[in-house]
């Protein structure tokens, strides 16, 4: 049964004004079946540039992309300490994500120094094998249903080597993580954090036990002011982690082959220009600010008046950081990919002290998508009579999408 916040309207409380009140639901977004993305900027264009909605809760939502950059970066007044909607007041606290700093920078150290660009550089070659197999793999098919064929492939067994987790597991970690991400009530999602720490728990014991160098070793042996974190914040930290590795760069990479399947022009222009490394760096920053995914609310610390809005200690509000990417303020023409965009803005990994440490990770394994992929199959489209199955929530993604080739 959804929780009762879900399947009410939050009242609108006296320090909201009606101006400002508006119907937007982040898992029902009219029509994102279609394009999530322009479905949000519709939402944008339509809207004032803060308003306040009574779906999940009762939130804020902040539109465009100079509010959400500021409220990114100043931990201060918009605090991490809560970041799902709608509200979750049972769940663990999310280790590092929903803390602030200088708490927050104690945990996130070793997940940095795991992610390092001169480590990444070092598994370049695993990942561009695991990526070659899995495209010579599908080449003769001449189809498939890319999400689960290549998009959760690729950094799923990059990630599962990072953390030394059994590759087996993937099928049953993977449909936690679709829950927990995109689970419409707070039932589903706690339920698929649960069944993770569960699972992760025999795990974690007997790397707290004998830790290796492997990244769920580094993970849940970390020191604070000399005194190794406990076994519930442990569980607490490798869960956000592993759900946050197994699914947004899949969510990502599909997002992308979306776009080059459905934009032949572009994607020649991709597979011209495949070994012109700086082409190649500016065209993935510019899809992945087209196809802005992840969600993360905010907490409002204490009383204060912002640009007009008057917001109350308590109050959520979520700075959905794909409207930067589609802001028209900072991006002319949005929602049109243009590789030789001079400057893509987008807050896709986010800003300040809680920026993404897998960002590098994250923009590597892109590339060498780009790159296998489309040396080998560099002329697909969407399989006729199907259509490509898009999800919105905490972060949005692309469930299904069939792909044929020549």
């Amino acid at each position: 049964m959804q929780d009762v916040m879900e399947r009410t309207l939050a009242p609108r409380p006296e320090h909201v004004p009606a101006e400002l009140v508006r119907d937007f639901d982040l898992y029902d977004i009219p029509g994102a079946a279609e394009d999530i993305q322009a479905a949000y900027r519709a939402i944008q264009q339509a809207s004032p540039d803060i308003f306040w909605t009574p779906h999940n809760g009762g939130h804020w939502v902040a539109t465009r992309g100079e509010d959400i950059v500021e409220m990114q970066r100043d931990y201060n007044r918009f605090s991490h300490q809560h970041i799902v909607l709608p509200p979750m007041p049972d769940a663990p606290r999310q280790i590092p994500l929903e803390m602030d700093p200088p708490e927050h920078a104690r945990y996130r150290r070793p997940l940095m120094q795991a992610l390092l660009p001169s480590i990444v550089s070092e598994l370049e070659s695993k990942v561009r094998q695991v990526a070659i197999d899995a495209v010579e793999r599908l080449l003769p098919r001449g189809e498939c249903e890319f999400v689960e064929d290549f998009a959760k492939v690729l950094p799923i067994h990059v990630f599962l080597e990072l953390v030394e987790l059994p590759l087996d597991d993937k099928a049953y970690l993977l449909a936690l993580a679709e829950d927990s991400v995109r689970g419409r009530d707070a039932e589903t999602r706690g339920r698929s954090q649960q069944l993770m720490g569960a699972y992760l728990l025999p795990w974690i014991r007997a790397r707290r036990e004998m830790p290796g160098n492997d990244l769920l070793s580094k993970l849940v042996n970390v020191d604070i002011g000399g005194e190794r974190i406990s076994e519930a914040e442990a569980t607490s930290y490798a869960t956000l982690v592993l759900f946050g590795g197994l699914d947004t760069v899949a969510g990502m990479i599909a997002f992308i082959a979306r776009f080059l399947a459905q934009n032949p022009e572009q994607r020649r222009q991709l597979v011209e220009r495949l070994d012109d490394d700086a082409f190649v760096k500016n065209a993935i920053e510019e899809m992945v600010r087209r196809h802005g995914l992840a969600n993360t609310a905010r907490v409002i610390a204490s009383d204060f008046d912002y640009k007009g809005v008057s917001f109350r200690a308590g109050d959520r509000i979520l700075p959905a950081n794909l409207f930067v990417g589609v802001d028209d303020r900072i991006n002319p023409d949005p929602l049109v990919v243009d590789f030789s965009r001079e400057k893509p803005v987008h807050a896709a990994f986010g800003n300040g002290a809680h920026a993404c440490p897998g960002a590098v990770l994250a923009r590597r394994e892109i590339r060498i998508f780009l790159q296998e992929w489309l040396s080998r199959i560099p002329d697909f489209r969407i399989k006729p009579g199907t259509r490509p199955v898009l999800a919105t929530g905490m972060v949005n993604g692309v469930l299904r999408l069939e792909l044929v080739w020549p």
